[in-house]
């Protein structure tokens, strides 16, 4: 006689589950898959990582979701753990074990874990150093949309991905007669040597954030090439702003971080470094430009429309209380 299959269970990470996490995330979400090797780096060797933090629901022996989450054990910037806040980076359940309440469980448990922890805000899914989206793709997942609901989330603000092809990338003739005017009157656009990184860093997480900084120095440490980073400085040898793309996890085609001081916005230094960075980007071989996180109607985000990226996707950043 054929059996049922047992009701799923729940238990914390343990040694072995990781290739199986890997491989029932990807089967949840086809569209954005992830290998072991990525699952591993972004996950196990975060500096955050607290294996009772990452909830694992087995049915038969076998994986069929997960949810993880995590607080800072390590503060991004000074001292500050920020106690109060939490993050959920991803939950995910395998299509033949849903309907059964598992995603609701394994959600529940890890807000119950944070709550635990004294963490009194939780955060969908924007968590730092390792995000794997900014927030929650609605569109794409409707039932994890009215899961995350139904605990409580509720949107903090939006942001968009945004694409552009490389393929017909073409520097505009004005763009080009301006950098020229520019660079004849003692400015300079040009890549940082590892000298100049001290101020780039510096500017990166003085007048932007902290992972901005963190993620520059990581990835030149992680063997980043410095031609991938074009940087402006004034005739008096100011830095002023700065683009460059291969910055997180070593993708070619993934554009930025980007900025410029906020004193010198407003200038066209920003539409100059994007038009030098995509040029520089197709010269080495890139196909396309395209980037997670930026709001719409921020100033970036209108640059970037002009300049012929599209929307792929948008994002909910969400967040909801936890009970003491």
């Amino acid at each position: 006689m054929h059996q049922p299959p047992s009701a799923p269970t729940i238990g914390v990470f343990a040694r072995g589950d990781g290739p199986a996490i890997a491989d029932a995330w990807t089967a949840a979400a086809p569209s954005d898959g992830i290998t072991y090797d990525r699952f591993r780096d972004l996950v196990l060797l975060d500096r955050n990582f607290d294996r009772d933090g990452l909830l694992v629901a087995k049915q038969g022996g076998t994986i069929v979701g997960a949810a993880y989450g995590v607080r800072r054990l390590v503060a991004a910037h000074g001292s500050d753990l920020e106690p109060d806040s939490g993050w959920i980076p991803f939950f995910f359940v395998h299509p033949k074990a849903r309907r059964q309440g598992v995603g609701t469980r394994l959600v529940r448990g890890v807000m119950d874990w944070l709550a635990s922890k004294g963490v009194k805000t939780v955060y969908f899914s924007s968590y730092t150093p390792n995000y794997f989206l900014p927030g929650l793709d609605a569109a794409r997942y409707p039932e994890a949309a009215r899961l995350l609901a139904s605990l409580g989330f509720v949107t903090q603000y939006e942001s968009v991905a945004m694409y552009r092809s490389l393929n017909d990338y073409r520097m505009p003739d004005d763009v080009r007669e301006r950098i020229a005017a520019l660079r004849a009157a003692g400015w300079s656009f040009e890549s940082p040597t590892g000298d100049d990184l001290v101020d780039l860093i510096d500017i990166a997480g003085r007048h932007f954030n902290p992972d901005w900084a963190r993620g520059i120095r990581e990835g030149v440490l992680g063997g980043q090439p410095l031609e991938r980073i074009l940087t402006v400085r004034d005739p008096d040898g100011v830095m002023l702003g700065w683009a460059m793309h291969g910055t997180y996890e070593n993708v070619l085609e993934r554009f930025g971080p980007f900025g410029v001081v906020p004193d010198r916005r407003g200038t066209g230094l920003g539409k100059l470094l994007l038009h030098l960075t995509l040029e520089r980007m197709r010269a080495l071989g890139a196909h396309s430009a395209w980037f997670l996180w930026t709001e719409e109607t921020s100033p970036a985000g209108i640059l970037y429309a002009k300049t012929g990226f599209t929307v792929t996707r948008r994002f909910s950043i969400l967040r909801a209380p936890l009970a003491a």
